[in-house]
């Protein structure tokens, strides 16, 4: 099942000389978007220089049953290098995660782990999937910074894909903070009498908070540009909505992936 490695320059239409021997686009197959995942973070450019992960953020596949970050790929190592200090996105106690699937392989099942516990499983029983599919994980139980491991299973063959998300798990929506301690405040004195009242400052009204104007609606579709639900753009001559927020990378106009990303207006 496992493709061979390209870089998307069949996607863009370009001209590939005798001397470079290049597969077709990797038909590739799905990854974690939202919390981002390692690959998401490289193929948005949050993380540079990571290789060719940035280009096929999808293809992170190998056996089943790995439980580490690049499938056991040597040119997806980057993926599982702890030294890059990999950004970890802030989150309540429950995350909702995100896959965009780019090739709705059948699924046995989708599996979520922390430091090698499993922390929950989704059993599709062969079924086809969605092309964006989404998974609401309570991780209660791990608060803190954690790396999880989301692992979508295959039915109809022996492979997986894996992705990496590094998370702070209770440090946005998790619950109150509780308030500083109390202390006892100082005695104050009585200041002495003050013969002349203090100048009242003029009354003046502050000015309406600055609303943010809506996200333009039509406007051309472009690499590196963030897109969240709902957005419209045009490609091609042609309108597309945005059904999943990503970052737009070359190669994902809507035009390719429109089943996973956009839908044709």
């Amino acid at each position: 099942m496992r493709r061979k490695i390209a870089y998307p320059l069949m996607a863009l239409g370009m001209t590939v000389g005798t001397t470079l021997a290049v597969a077709s686009p990797a038909l590739a197959h799905g990854y974690v978007s939202s919390p981002p995942s390692r690959q998401a973070l490289c193929a948005s450019g949050a993380v540079a220089n990571c290789g060719q992960i940035q280009f096929e953020p999808q293809s992170v596949e190998g056996p089943k049953g790995l439980k580490s970050c690049d499938g056991g790929l040597a040119g997806f190592s980057v993926l599982a290098d702890e030294s890059r200090n990999w950004p970890a996105k802030s989150v309540g106690s429950t995350v909702d995660f995100s896959w965009v699937l780019t090739a709705r392989h059948k699924t046995s099942t989708w599996e979520y782990f922390i430091g090698g516990t499993k922390v929950a499983s989704i059993d599709d029983g062969g079924a086809q999937p969605a092309a964006v599919v989404n998974h609401k994980i309570d991780l209660s139980k791990f608060p803190g910074r954690q790396k999880v491991l989301a692992v979508w299973n295959i039915a109809d063959t022996g492979n997986a894909f894996y992705n990496c998300v590094d998370l702070n798990v209770g440090s946005s929506g998790g619950g109150a903070v509780p308030p500083p301690a109390a202390t006892t405040p100082p005695a104050v004195s009585t200041p002495p009498a003050v013969s002349t009242p203090p100048t009242k400052a003029p009354t003046t009204t502050p000015p309406p908070a600055a609303t943010k104007p809506p996200a333009a609606v039509g406007g051309s579709w472009a690499a590196g540009t963030t897109y969240k639900t709902g957005d419209v753009v045009t490609f091609n001559g042609k309108k597309f909505q945005c059904r999943q927020g990503h970052t737009a990378i070359n190669s994902w106009e809507p035009s390719v992936y429109t089943l996973a990303l956009w839908l044709p207006l």
